[in-house]
């Protein structure tokens, strides 16, 4: 197992802690609620979704998510999603407006950090006509973060001040979060915006005043359509970009291809030089699930053996 070592200042841990501040994932075109609020409630039953991502395994404390999230219309008078079609795979509800709500919970760990986030999500669905909808979300909770000194590893810590401020004070902070988006989508394609961690570090309350966690505004754009190439195969191209002040632009585009309405596999290439390759199925009217793998195709790869990311779905 590889450890990272910090022989001069204990700023390099700091700077990926930084950059971690939004987790990383690689179905998002399974769940477009994760990364922007505007999407829940465009399935009109309620989805759930629990998942595990292990980043860079090989790595000692390297960076492990868990999420779990859950949206739902909640002016629905009765369920459409209701079928005794093994193979039947749901889509989204267009040509009525709707209200919605979701719940998200993320659990975040990267090195000496981490990040728990607890919010809830509103979202109004408009109708442009019967077959589009444009949708407006917005979300608030609280992220709480926290430095783990028995993870960090340095070297001279009696003149590294950033560390000793770490360990020293109450390196544990609970800071407000606001986020929202705008969300437009039919059966053939979607496309949106968000914003994350809007309000900053602006209200928080815990910890001390000369530590510092820093969150940095997150923008997001997706966008992405459905072919279909015959009755049992369709193919769904999309992309997803992202950015955060003081880290790289982030692109990534995928490519998933559903056979029956209930098998689907896809192909990711971010610009970080990985390839993420996907599968899933929906196990039946009630279930699915997705398994994900990121392959660096960088020297990184000689240290590090990819990430996994699996999700289970429940849909009601």
């Amino acid at each position: 197992m590889k450890k990272i070592i910090l022989t001069q200042s204990f700023l390099i841990l700091v700077s990926i802690g930084f950059s971690q501040q939004i987790p990383q994932v690689s179905q998002y075109m399974r769940n477009h609620f994760f990364i922007n609020p505007a999407a829940a409630g465009s399935y009109d039953f309620v989805d759930i979704n629990l998942s595990g991502r292990s980043q860079w395994t090989g790595f000692d404390n390297s960076p492990k998510s868990s999420f779990a999230n859950l949206t739902t219309p909640i002016n629905q008078k009765k369920n459409v999603y209701h079928t005794t079609n093994f193979k039947y795979s749901p889509e989204v509800g267009c040509g009525k407006t709707k209200h919605a709500i979701g719940l998200q919970f993320q659990l975040d760990e990267y090195g000496a950090f981490q990040n728990m986030n607890c919010s809830g999500a509103y979202a109004i669905h408009l109708p442009i006509n019967n077959k589009i909808n444009v949708s407006f979300g917005t979300k608030i909770g609280f992220s709480n973060y926290t430095f783990i000194s028995s993870r960090a590893e340095v070297k001279e810590t009696a003149i590294d001040k950033t560390y000793l401020d770490y360990t020293s004070n109450n390196s544990n902070k609970f800071i407000f979060n606001l986020g929202t988006g705008l969300y437009m989508y039919s059966k053939q394609f979607f496309i949106g915006i968000a914003a994350d961690q809007i309000t900053k570090g602006f209200v928080s309350f815990g910890g001390s005043s000369s530590v510092n966690f820093d969150p940095q505004v997150y923008y997001n754009a997706i966008g992405g359509v459905t072919l279909k190439l015959s009755n049992n195969v369709s193919i769904s191209p999309s992309f997803l970009i992202k950015y955060m002040l003081h880290a790289p632009l982030s692109s990534e585009g995928s490519i998933k291809v559903e056979y029956n309405k209930r098998f689907w596999a896809g192909i990711s290439y971010r610009n970080s030089n990985t390839i993420i390759g996907m599968l899933g199925m929906n196990i039946n009217t009630k279930l699915k699930f997705g398994y994900s793998f990121d392959y660096s195709l960088s020297r990184f790869n000689n240290y590090s053996h990819g990430s996994q990311e699996l999700v289970l779905g429940i849909m009601f």
